[in-house]
């Protein structure tokens, strides 16, 4: 909200000292209105409340085909603070290319805030009023909103586009490419109808992670609405509506009073107070308390010092407003029991805002070796987010354990890098950013060889030189027009050609996806492309010590979630292995370099789909490469185990994650008999295709281990359970990484706030570990009964799914 005066704050983590910014996009049908190309210049200026604040900005449009262009950020002097509700940006496009006075084209106001008061955001299209110069007067002569009364279909287009683009429409590939498409031939129709259009300009005003609101002094009241005999809503603000109680605050502060701090601090709970007490400490991180369960838990706080999973519960039902109950509950986290990493983690999440507590998290972590921090790396940048300043304490952790270990300074940088598009943040990151260089350029080189801060920092930042080589590459063949073989060709003349410096590097430059890998050149012959419409390149390197490391470099697709979810996999594949249980999971690396691009390890493997193709079943497929003729199908013990294993672990991971829009192309098989699932571009349940089944479990698949019947399916079945309550004994560890991740802008994750609680569902935390066993049974048997159906309608919606 916003309060005091005509200050101007944000929801939660906005600052309000950001100087007011916008970008001015393109201007529309100016050559409508003039007989010859005109050079034109926009003039902005800033009202509040009808007088003019500030000075001026002009900015130059450069034409380009039918649209004059311009995309840079302008920032203006004032800031969001210095706004009121009637503060309107003005804008007159000039013409002069006359040399002489500029000629007026034509001008638009458009007010920040509209009649809810909340600021405007995103995309908004101004019709400019011809011969006329902007009118920064309240009630404006110069209105850059089309009236109702004239709005037509392509308005109505225009204002979903722009939901579209702020994220609050889905985003559905196939249907959005057919949505543009249709678009654009309604937009060509109204041009050709109305012969003189008005001229327009568009503006793209920057967007915040929530929604901001202006409030004068006091509260906003709305006048009283007019009677009306239509159905139209009617808003009704309501002051006290989300205010405390008086009679039930006094009521608490009473019953918590510090006063009773030494009675509290003998008290022992009764049996039934012990279970009630347990039943909290085991609720999840996403179950929020209710006030009589922190009513308990800060009652027995004394008595609960010793149990490590009680403290976040404890940490919840502190009143953090009161400072002499947070100085008092500071106090007590000191002297508790030592809590796990994954509660940690929690403690990292938005709930916490108090410095002590975040604090008390970072000195936990610091207990975690490089190979555990590396699995929450990626959260942890997110959680920088939450901090109070730019030099946490959390930021000055990441970046000294960055210092001694290559590959958390190569993937920290990377993972902040990614991060600076964010406008909401980018200070916050940049700062983050300067700390690692600073730090890491004033490393000196020890006696043992090891490399000096500034040698390092530059091995790191070559990684960014090869990334903008590889994508102007990238470009260069995906103009060329004709066959993939042509495209291949193309890219084997530019690697020994125009950018023949890729093949001998002039330093080993460290892998972007494993830094401790010294790349030192590009072999041109072996390396390809992947027939899709993005054209990935597949890249072989040669290394230092002789040997070759594929990878794979996409340009055109957001990895974000691909690599959150891998992050997860390998996370999972420890955990298991920690319970030793060695699934054969192959958790190949991804990095995101950007919010559209980035690398990818290549696995040598066949799609199930070319298996099926070329050897009729998976069974042939691994007999080729194992055969044994006295093993189990022809096929030796050992491989058929490795694909019993890796079936038994990704039919876990995938039912858990709600990995969705699963076929026989995205399901790899290597020869030694490992499966694993690529392209998740849908997760927590969300699925392009009607009647997803519950688990990503092909008939192909179940064929393979002897069919449903066979010792082998059975052996999968018991796999599968014990993997899952493996998984579940660390469900708050993975349900805090993908809290942290809420904020991230992953599609998946950002678009639906109910994931968390999705995810938490998979897990089944209200059964016990036999019950767990029995639900999971069941829920594979109903998986192969559909694949295996007698029920014709079950037989054609499965069939249909995989088809």
């Amino acid at each position: 909200m916003v309060g005091g005066g005509n200050e101007f704050r944000f929801f939660l983590s906005c600052d309000i000292s950001l100087p007011l910014a916008f970008r001015v996009f393109h201007a529309e049908h100016i050559l409508s209105t003039r007989q010859k190309v005109p050079e034109l210049f926009v003039e902005c200026k800033l009202y509040i409340d009808g007088i003019l604040f500030g000075l001026p900005v002009k900015t130059r449009l450069e034409h380009s085909g039918p649209k004059y262009l311009w995309n840079e950020l302008i920032t203006l002097s004032t800031k969001y603070r210095d706004l009121t509700s009637l503060s309107q940006l003005a804008f007159t496009v000039w013409d002069v290319s006359s040399g002489e006075d500029p000629e007026i084209v034509g001008g638009a106001t458009i007010f920040l805030f509209n009649s809810k008061r909340q600021l405007k955001t995103g995309r908004q299209k101004l019709r400019l009023w011809p011969k006329k110069e902007a009118d920064g007067g309240v009630p404006t002569t110069t209105p850059g909103k089309v009236p109702k009364n004239e709005r037509g279909e392509i308005e109505r287009l225009e204002r979903l586009v722009n939901k579209y683009e702020r994220g609050q429409i889905q985003h559905v590939d196939w249907l959005d490419r057919l949505a543009f498409s249709a678009m654009d031939k309604a937009k060509e129709k109204e041009c050709e109808r109305k012969a003189n259009l008005y001229p327009s300009l568009v503006v793209d005003l920057c967007s915040f992670e929530h929604r901001v609101v202006f409030q004068e002094s006091g509260t906003n009241f709305y006048a009283p609405a007019p009677v009306s005999l239509s159905n139209e809503l009617v808003t009704v603000w309501d002051p006290e509506l989300g205010r405390t109680n008086p009679s039930e605050h006094k009521q608490l502060k009473l019953a918590r009073s510090l006063t009773r701090g030494i009675v509290d601090r003998d008290l022992k709970p009764s049996s039934n107070e012990r279970k009630l007490l347990q039943t909290i400490i085991k609720f999840p991180p996403t179950r929020t308390l209710e006030v009589d369960e922190k009513q308990l838990v800060w009652k027995f706080r004394f008595s609960l010092m010793s149990e490590k999973k009680a403290l976040t519960k404890f940490v919840r039902s502190v009143d953090w407003s009161d400072n002499q109950e947070a100085k008092q509950a500071v106090e007590l986290i000191g002297k508790w029991e030592m809590i796990d990493v994954a509660d940690a983690l929690e403690l990292l999440s938005p709930d916490f805002e108090s410095d002590e507590v975040r604090g008390y998290a970072v000195s936990v972590l610091e207990r975690a070796d490089d190979e555990e921090l590396q699995c929450y790396l990626l959260q942890l940048v997110q959680a920088l987010r939450f901090e109070r300043s730019d030099k946490s304490r959390l930021a000055l952790f990441l970046v000294n354990r960055a210092l001694s270990n290559i590959e958390i300074a190569s993937f920290l940088r990377w993972y902040i890098l990614v991060e600076l598009h964010s406008p909401a943040y980018a200070r916050r990151y940049y700062g983050t950013y300067d700390m690692l260089e600073n730090s890491m350029m004033k490393l000196v080189g020890r006696e043992d060889g090891d490399e000096d801060g500034f040698r390092l920092w530059q091995s790191l930042t070559r990684q960014t030189d090869l990334t903008a080589q590889l994508c102007s590459i990238m470009k260069d063949v995906r103009n060329v027009r004709g066959s993939a073989q042509k495209k291949i060709e193309k890219l084997r003349q530019l690697l020994s050609g125009v950018f023949s410096e890729l093949t001998n590097f002039d330093e080993p430059i460290r892998s972007p996806l494993a830094p401790t890998l010294l790349l030192t050149g590009v072999v041109p012959h072996e390396s390809s492309i992947f027939k899709s419409a993005l054209n990935p390149l597949r890249l072989t390197f040669k290394t230092a010590y002789g040997g070759t490391s594929k990878i794979i470099y996409k340009k055109g697709d957001d990895l974000r979630q691909d690599q959150l979810v891998i992050q997860t996999v390998s996370l999972m594949d420890r955990l298991l292995k920690l319970e030793n249980l060695d699934l054969q999971l192959t958790p190949y690396r991804v990095l995101a370099t950007g919010q559209d691009e980035g690398m990818l390890e290549f696995i040598p493997s066949s799609s199930l789909a070319q298996i099926l193709s070329e050897h009729r079943s998976i069974t042939s497929y691994l007999q080729k490469f194992h055969p044994d003729e006295d093993g189990p199908f022809g096929i030796t013990a050992q491989c058929l185990e490795t694909f019993i294993k890796s079936c038994a672990g990704y039919s876990v991971i995938t039912y858990i994650l709600g990995v969705g829009d699963r076929h026989l192309d995205n399901l790899l098989l290597t020869d030694d008999g490992r499966l694993f699932h690529v392209d998740f571009a849908f997760i927590l349940g969300r699925d392009p295709k009607p009647f997803p089944p519950p688990m990503k479990l092909c008939k192909e698949m179940v064929e393979a281990m002897g069919g449903a019947e066979s010792q082998y399916y059975t052996r999968f079945k018991s796999y599968c359970c014990e993997a899952y309550n493996i998984l579940r004994k660390s469900s708050s560890l993975i349900l805090n990484l993908f809290k942290l991740m809420e904020r991230s802008g992953i599609p998946d994750i950002s678009a639906d706030e109910s994931g968390g609680l999705k995810l938490q569902e998979k897990f089944r935390l209200d059964l016990d570990d036999e019950e767990a066993i029995h639900f999971f049974q069941d829920l594979i048997n109903e998986s192969v009964s559909a694949l295996f159906p007698q029920m014709v309608e079950t037989i054609h919606r499965w069939a249909q799914y995989w088809r």
